[in-house]
Parts: structure tokens; C-alpha cells; sequence
């Protein structure tokens, strides 16, 4: 497979990734209505380690040095975007939440010109602009004061953002499958500690929230996180961000799905936000050097999560 093919495989992967995100959004403020919010989060990202042995079971045997320390470093700022995200939600609009937490795209790239000294290319900056934009309409184009739960989101942004540039630099000499494994472990833990502390809930007795929990738990934590964790040993965490903002747009046109009613604003930023994506994906690829570069050295001793090695 060429490295274009195989950046146009990915691509569609994370844009799955990204679809199941979105759809997941109605019945995840579902669940955490009928159950406590951390102990949903910790039997969630449980079930989602058990899922991913029993899909990946040869993960269990790839850690080599540093594996743990980088899985657990990633791992926390999963924790942090989780914790700060919902934390932001009691303060805030949902609206204006979902626009704060997208401003990962925006501070994906400053963080990796920064730490990893790779500055982005002029059209993948053009395409990060659109993106922003759109998700500002998304989201109701709100223009209300700022408020300490805006400022938690924001945190949680901040989190997502550098735990794209943890997978993208630190992330690629680790295998694929036991640096998503530790992750898994590492959100799981965390929450479900803070539950036993704070909530101390029983396991669930509403049949909807284990459904959301098995949902949520398998493809939208275990094999979804496997997926984005291997493609960014292909892709830039810059490129990473503008593709997983699809999310939003996603969870917009399930919402309307649902009975929810966009607008023309809602449509307006959906289009920018593919729109932005095309372009950085499209106009601003990597020469051919470069993605060499990215790529061979990602190869070596590395299965691919979710197919059989070889394949």
C-alpha cells in the first residue's frame, strides 16, 4: 500500500471514529441522568479494557520500556479533557462547550510548533480557520460573557490538545495496541477511584444505561481510541485534530436525526468544518519525503490494531 493510500485509509478510519463520537452524544446525556457521572465513566472505560483484550489480545504482550510511563502520561490527559469537559458542563452551555472544546484544533498546531518545533503548513492553518469557524456556527454562534465553566472547558481542550501531541511524537515508538491499553487502565482507574470516593454508586439497574455503557464502552472507547492511537503514527497531530472535529458536525446531524432542527447556521458550519478538512487533507498533504518520514519508522515491529498483522 502506498503511503497516500494509506492516508486515505486512515482518514476514513477517523472519521468513523469521529461518527460514532457524535452519535454516542444523546445516548451518553442519557445515561448519566439515570447514573452517576464518574461511575459511568469507570465501568465505561472498564468494559472498554476488557473489550480491547479480548479484540487485541496480543497487546498484552507488546509493552517493552517507556510503554507505561508515555500510556499513563496519554492516559492522564484523557482523564483531565473527561473530567474537565463535564466538570465545564455545570457551568456552561452545551452549545458553548462544544465550541470551547473544539479549540483543540486550534491549540493542537501552537502546541506542536511549540514542543515537537513542526510548524504547519500554510493550507493546513487555512483549513484549522475554517474549521473553527464552522464549529462556532454549530454551536449556536453564542456570544454570552465568559464564565468559569467556559474556563474548564477550555482546560479540557488544553488536555485533548496535548494528549494528540503525546500519541504523535512520544506515542510512535510504543506498540500501538499496549499504548491504548494503558490508556484505557489509566481512565478507568482514575474515574472509577473518583467514584468511589465522591459517589459510591451500585452497579447500574437501568437496562438503557448498560446498553450505553456496552455502546460506549467497545466501539466508542476500545476500538475507536486503537484506531486514532495507530493513525497518528501516519498523520500529524495537527491533521489529527482538524479530522476528529468532525465530531460536532456528527453529533449535529444525528441530533437532527433525532428531531433536532439544525438551521441554516448548524448546515453553514457543518459544510465549513468538512470543508476545512478537505482542504488540509487535500490541498496541504505532506510531500512525499515527508510522509516517508512519518511513516517508515512507524512500521517496525508495529501490527496494525484492527486487522490481523500481515494483512
Amino acid at each position: 500500500m502506498t503511503p497516500r493510500a494509506r492516508r486515505l485509509w486512515i482518514t476514513l478510519a477517523l472519521v468513523g471514529v469521529a461518527a460514532v463520537w457524535g452519535g454516542t452524544f444523546v445516548m451518553v446525556k442519557d445515561a448519566v441522568e439515570r447514573y452517576p457521572l464518574y461511575g459511568f465513566l469507570g465501568l465505561r472505560f472498564t468494559i472498554a479494557v476488557i473489550a480491547f483484550v479480548a479484540l487485541f489480545p496480543r497487546s498484552v504482550g507488546r509493552f517493552k520500556p517507556g510503554t507505561v510511563q508515555v500510556g499513563l502520561l496519554a492516559g492522564a490527559l484523557l482523564t483531565a479533557g473527561y473530567i474537565f469537559q463535564t466538570w465545564g458542563l455545570q457551568g456552561t452551555t452545551a452549545s458553548k462547550a462544544a465550541f470551547i472544546t473544539g479549540m483543540f484544533v486550534v491549540i493542537t498546531p501552537l502546541m506542536q510548533a511549540v514542543l515537537l518545533r513542526m510548524p504547519p503548513r500554510g493550507w493546513t492553518l487555512l483549513g484549522v480557520v475554517l474549521a473553527v469557524a464552522g464549529l462556532w456556527l454549530l454551536s449556536g454562534a453564542s456570544a454570552d460573557g465568559w464564565t468559569a465553566g467556559d474556563t474548564r472547558v477550555l482546560i479540557c481542550a488544553a488536555a485533548y490538545a496535548a494528549h494528540m501531541i503525546v500519541l504523535g511524537s512520544l506515542g510512535t515508538r510504543h506498540d500501538v495496541g499496549a499504548l491504548t491499553l494503558t490508556q484505557l487502565v489509566t481512565v478507568a482507574v482514575a474515574c472509577g477511584g473518583i467514584s468511589l470516593a465522591v459517589e459510591r454508586p451500585g452497579l447500574p439497574a437501568d437496562g438503557a444505561v448498560w446498553v450505553a455503557l456496552l455502546v460506549t464502552g467497545v466501539l466508542a472507547s476500545a476500538v475507536a481510541f486503537a484506531v486514532q492511537t495507530y493513525a497518528q503514527r501516519h498523520i500529524s497531530p495537527t491533521k489529527t485534530a482538524l479530522i476528529l472535529v468532525t465530531e460536532p458536525a456528527f453529533g449535529g446531524l444525528f441530533g437532527w436525526l433525532a428531531g433536532d432542527a439544525l438551521g441554516i447556521g448548524g448546515l453553514a458550519g457543518a459544510a465549513l468544518i468538512l470543508g476545512g478538512m478537505v482542504l488540509a487533507e487535500l490541498v496541504g498533504l505532506p510531500k512525499e519525503a515527508e510522509d516517508r518520514a512519518v511513516i517508515e519508522p512507524s512500521l517496525e515491529g508495529i501490527p496494525v490494531p484492527v486487522v490481523e498483522p500481515g494483512e
